[in-house]
């Protein structure tokens, strides 16, 4: 599995948890070894104009999917087609803002939108509220169980 984890930010981030979580998001939900993955930090201003050309909305937001070969999980008997599952960009600065209105760290805010991020490049969403309960109850016990184990 190839994941990359880049931080063009000032923001203190640890690459390799960021790059454990996704390992472990993507063997959870059997997707093929040989998918690929991006994860990228970015500051509030870059994140604004991602914010603004693909989702028509204004100032930055916290986490932003950008799938390419839509890969949808697999099962515990086949895995995922081999492909490249797509970006993730993370906002640390929003993400900082929403931890502390949450009363958790801001790097437990960040590996839950990376876990977020994910799922939206296999296929969930969270617009029906029935997605958004099947969506938020894996995010949910994806990442305790990834702290759990860590």
């Amino acid at each position: 599995m190839s994941i990359e984890v880049s931080n063009e930010t000032t923001y203190e981030v640890d690459e390799s948890e960021f790059a454990d979580l996704a390992r472990y998001v993507l063997d959870a939900m059997h997707v093929h070894p040989q998918a690929e993955l991006a994860i990228l930090f970015i500051d509030p201003e870059a994140m604004t104009e991602l914010h603004v050309r693909w989702m028509d909305l204004p100032g930055p937001t916290d986490v932003m999917s950008f799938p390419m070969d839509e890969l949808r999980p697999g099962t515990p008997t086949q895995s995922s087609e081999e492909g490249i599952l797509g970006d993730i960009v993370v906002c640390p600065e929003v993400a900082t803002a929403q931890a502390r209105e949450a009363g958790h760290s801001a790097t437990e805010e960040m590996l839950l939108l990376v876990t977020h991020g994910i799922l939206h490049l296999l296929g969930f969403d969270h617009a029906e509220e029935e997605e958004r309960e099947e969506m938020f109850a894996l995010q949910r016990t994806l990442l305790l169980t990834f702290l759990a184990n860590r």
